[in-house]
């Protein structure tokens, strides 16, 4: 089975029940897990995790997740060429001018040649991702 993309947006609305985006994102969730598709995310999304739940009642849950992906080897650490291509895509604003961290995730999922990601940004559709939201 082909691996998924965990994005920031999908992440927070599934911990954060006050998101809009909430009960389209735990459903994904649900559907998710239940297809036992292997998830991936980068260091670099968990950051931006972490950032956003630090005051939030699922602050912990950044952590946990970058535990778990660690002990599997399913969190991605960007290569410098990852760095260089993300940095080239947002200088040209490719994507709906994504931001880096965006950009980053998609210079990941290409060379690991991951098509699917659990969010529901436009971003990522406008990058050629199939998004599960």
């Amino acid at each position: 089975m082909r691996e998924v993309f965990l994005d920031t947006v999908g992440l927070l609305a599934v911990w954060d029940e006050t998101d809009q985006w909430h009960a389209a994102a735990d459903q994904a969730y649900t559907e998710l897990a239940r297809s036992r598709a292997p998830v991936v995310t980068t260091t670099y999304v968990l950051a931006e995790c972490g950032n956003a739940a630090a005051r939030r009642v699922y602050r912990h849950y950044p952590d946990l997740l970058r535990q778990q992906l660690s002990t599997i080897g399913m969190l991605i650490t960007p290569t410098s060429e990852d760095w260089d291509m993300a940095w080239m895509a947002y200088r040209r604003g490719e994507a709906g001018d994504a931001g880096i961290v965006d950009q980053l995730s998609f210079a990941v999922m290409r060379r690991l040649d991951i098509t699917r990601a659990f969010t529901n940004d436009r971003h990522f559709a406008a990058a050629g991702m199939e998004i599960l939201f």
